[in-house]
């Protein structure tokens, strides 16, 4: 399985209201994006592949179970390694904005 059907498919275990790369209309949704390779190199080759990103959660919700959701779905897929770095309010629009960094594996 490619790196993005991984992380698809643990943004899909919670939600549907998922995008690659863009806000949504919507009270609560996943946003993720790749940001670069984090290849394991050997000998002047790419011996294992992966990709790094991160996933942002908005959301009206305070103490949303969407959060606690993806980090269990994360748990589940082994080719992803995460980190929670973030938990900010948003005054100003009233979301919650959770983020992770994740790797995971490509192949």
């Amino acid at each position: 399985m490619r790196w993005h059907e991984k992380i698809i498919k643990a943004h899909t275990a919670v939600t549907e209201e998922v995008s690659h790369g863009e806000r949504m209309q919507s009270q609560r949704y996943f946003v993720w994006q790749e940001d670069g390779a984090d290849d394991f190199e050997a000998d002047g080759i790419h011996a294992e592949k992966a990709m790094t990103g991160t996933t942002d959660l908005f959301t009206k919700m305070e103490f949303d179970p969407w959060r606690d959701q993806l980090e269990a779905a994360f748990e589940a897929e082994p080719d992803i390694v995460w980190e929670l770095i973030s938990v900010q309010y948003e005054q100003e629009t009233g979301y919650w904005h959770y983020e992770w960094e994740w790797t995971v594996g490509d192949g």
